[in-house]
């Protein structure tokens, strides 16, 4: 039974493992705090489901439960950042959120970029969306929002992002 509720996990986690890592990444300032956070979120689910059969987690869940520990993480960062400012503070990592084996292409860290820039309740949206695959309802549930408040802000995000791309390929033409 143990091995069989171990491989539900390791097949649900193979599945949605890039998912959280993407949603991971706008709350963390690198790829290994992201990975932290997943690791985190994925402790508290094994913990949480165990109390209900030890099944895998329903995906919106998860997103929820990384939503409050990227928060958490956040506050703590935030207050060690108040603590330390009269310390230099170096931060000498190179970033790849969507996909690192895009890191040199140029449309995909352009895209990187646009959607690192929007705000954070807009790149939640977006993120649980089309990397997440998640419905609207979902992601209301996740967020404690109205689901036509995610659809806004989903097509809101969308919008700023075809302007901001469409504004840089325009630049790339006229300097062509």
């Amino acid at each position: 039974m143990a091995t069989i509720i171990a491989d539900n996990w390791q097949t649900w986690f193979d599945e949605n493992g890039p998912r959280l890592l993407l949603f991971a990444r706008g709350w963390s300032v690198s790829r290994e705090g992201a990975e932290d956070l997943v690791q985190e979120t994925m402790v508290r689910m094994w913990h949480y489901q165990a109390e209900r059969g030890g099944e895998p987690p329903d995906l919106a869940l998860a997103f929820s439960t990384l939503r409050f520990a990227g928060m958490n993480q956040r506050r703590t960062d935030t207050r060690r950042k108040k603590r330390e400012e009269s310390i230099i503070y170096l931060n000498d990592f190179e970033d790849v959120w969507l996909d690192p084996t895009l890191e040199d292409d140029e449309e995909a860290v352009m895209l990187r970029e646009a959607v690192q820039r929007l705000a954070p309740k807009l790149r939640d949206v977006i993120v649980m969306k089309i990397w997440g695959g998640l419905t609207f309802q979902e992601i209301a549930q996740t967020l404690a929002i109205p689901a036509n408040t995610c659809a806004s802000r989903y097509r809101y995000a969308l919008e700023q992002l075809s302007q901001e791309l469409q504004t840089v390929k325009e630049g790339r033409h006229e300097i062509a």
